[in-house]
């Protein structure tokens, strides 16, 4: 079946048979109920986001505002491949802890020691793999039934042996059919499925599938196409540009157990930059909303039937999409909300109830504080006010740059203090829109629509910020600010303390109830992945990954000059720090 036949209902290929199989589960190993209650086991880190709730916070408080002073360097491991840096998020299972670096490498090392207990090295694809512009980012792994899950750039999953890392099944998910790409995100667990999304918000492809398979077997229990997957998705699109529509889910998105809900963001539409201008809603390369592009979609973690969905940014003229797969479930007076970051600055705050359609917006709020694409937000609403078009042919100046106010790595929510932490990045670009011809449909290849470059704001040099602010009302209460944006996780910990990973190599804690900065160490190389907090042997450990060269990470020499023209962008590190 082509890609862009009709679908089942929702929007979904239901390609085996809905009913749960059960999961072989050796004793002791992490299975859905353990999933379930991640968030109550600090002693491990045993998802990309730490648990379903998906706060990046430790209940762990051996390392605290008043002795992390002391910690040092306890061990350190370096990949054989780490092009582009290391990019993931590393996970931690009884004393274990595994991580991935560039090309599909696995890692499992002892949490006390980084003594390796086995490497696993993916045989790729070259060819199909590099011709992404995502080749060889790989940003982390799923454990689970006894095996490490990971998707990789050619389009397969691959389930290891968590205890030996030998090859359980490796099944081809993403067919060169439909221009789809590859796998660069971390998969997640629900139930006994292994849940991943594609690349491709820039590349003409169709249509942003995201997949559940089967933990056991491998093999495809559904598929959600974000793009063309149903009529109202292809009705706006003027003139089948649904076809090369781009909108993959490439983030990790997260599992709602209360409502057996996937809740998951989604890219860009392509081309990334539309010539209409003005008139977007009738002209232009993709005329319409562009659904389900730069979207929130919630699925039945069953079927993966489309429950409710928000587009937070209609016809995205900015490259300013949802892709990011932070979902934080927080619950206030209660009433439980859902907290999702926006690329262009926007914070959106959901009623975490399915059952509207669309979502419910609760309340939406500013990080950014560079901007001028739109005028602002109505808070009531989600909807976007003054939006600022971009002309055929002029140079127009646009902030955030193309590279957002809000990255890709996620944030921290700390329950003991009620606070979410944040990084902001404020940068603008200078871009000029022209009229390309739409590459063949279906065929996965670049389609921006612009060329630009990036730029300082108005009257002042680019900066970042890290801040600490209610997630519901978004009113801030201490704001600390970097010279060079920080682009990589946060982690907040029970410890009142907050780790930020800077894209200068220093790595920061800083008290989470008032951003002073409590400790420093600098690793040598910028960050731009995941930083966890897990025990091994009955201490306590932070762990962050180092490395820099993404597309974004690039900008960074022409905007800020050294250190970053001289960082090396084929280095990178797994660091364990502790107490003495």
């Amino acid at each position: 079946m082509k890609r862009w036949s009709t679908p089942l209902a929702g929007s979904v290929k239901a390609l085996a048979a809905a009913a749960l199989v059960s999961v072989a589960t050796a004793a002791g190993a992490v299975d859905a109920n353990r999933l379930n209650n991640a968030d109550k086991d600090p002693n491990n880190w045993l998802m990309y986001h730490g648990s379903y709730k998906a706060w990046h916070y430790s209940d762990l408080s051996q390392i605290n505002a008043a002795n992390v002073k002391n910690m040092r360097v306890a061990w350190v491991h370096t990949p054989s491949a780490s092009k582009r840096g290391v990019q993931s998020f590393p996970l931690a299972v009884d004393g274990t802890l595994y991580y991935t670096s560039a090309s599909g490498q696995v890692w499992a090392l002892d949490g006390a020691t980084g003594e390796m207990k086995w490497k696993y090295a993916a045989k790729l694809d070259q060819e199909r793999s590099e011709g992404t512009f995502y080749n060889p980012y790989n940003r982390g792994i799923a454990i689970g039934y006894g095996k490490v899950y990971m998707g990789t750039t050619d389009g397969r999953m691959i389930a290891l042996d968590a205890a030996t890392g030998k090859v359980v099944w490796d099944k081809m998910i993403l067919t060169v059919e439909g221009g789809n790409k590859g796998f660069t995100g971390a998969p997640v667990i629900v139930k006994d499925m292994v849940v991943i999304g594609s690349n491709g918000g820039e590349l003409s492809g169709c249509c942003g599938p995201i997949f559940a398979v089967d933990a056991n077997t491998g093999e495809v229990r559904w598929q959600f196409d974000t793009i063309g997957g149903d009529e109202r998705s292809r009705a706006s699109w003027g003139n089948d540009s649904w076809k090369t529509g781009g909108g993959g889910g490439w983030m990790t998105g997260t599992f709602d157990e209360a409502t057996n809900s996937i809740w998951w963001g989604t890219a860009n539409p392509a081309p990334d930059y539309d010539w209409a201008g003005e008139a977007w809603k009738t002209d232009g390369a993709r005329p319409g909303d562009n659904l389900y592009s730069s979207s929130v979609v919630v699925l039945n973690a069953d079927t993966g039937e489309l429950k409710s969905w928000f587009q937070e940014m209609p016809h995205d003229a900015w490259d300013f999409d949802s892709a990011v797969g932070e979902f934080m479930s927080i619950e206030r007076n209660g009433k439980r909300y859902m907290v999702h970051p926006n690329k262009g600055g926007i914070i959106f705050v959901y009623n975490a109830d399915p059952a509207n359609a669309p979502l419910k917006v609760e309340n939406a709020y500013m990080l950014g504080k560079t901007y001028n694409y739109i005028k602002g937000v109505d808070a009531k609403s989600g909807q976007l006010i003054g939006r600022r078009e971009l002309p055929e042919g002029k140079h127009t100046g646009v902030c955030p740059a193309i590279d957002g106010a809000i990255s890709w790595n996620t944030g921290a929510y700390n329950p003991n203090t009620g606070l979410l932490y944040k990084v902001g990045q404020e940068w603008c670009f200078d871009i000029e829109v022209v009229k390309a011809d739409p590459p063949p449909a279906f065929s996965g290849q670049a389609y921006f629509g612009a060329s630009w470059t990036s730029v300082h704001p108005a009257g002042r040099k680019a900066f970042g910020h890290v801040s600490a602010r209610d997630p519901i009302s978004g009113k801030v209460k201490w704001e600390k600010e970097y010279k060079y944006p920080p682009l990589a996780s946060l982690l907040s910990t029970k410890g009142n303390l907050v780790f930020v990973p800077g894209a200068d190599g220093k790595f920061e804690a800083l008290d989470a109830r008032t951003g002073a900065t409590l400790w420093q160490h600098n690793n040598g190389i910028g960050h731009h992945g995941g930083v966890i907090s897990y025990t091994a042997g009955g201490k306590q450990y932070i762990a962050v990954v180092t490395g820099w060269g993404s597309h974004v990470a690039g900008n960074y020499c022409p905007l800020f000059g050294e250190p970053f023209c001289s960082m090396p962008t084929d280095a990178g590190q797994l660091m364990v720090f502790a107490l003495p």
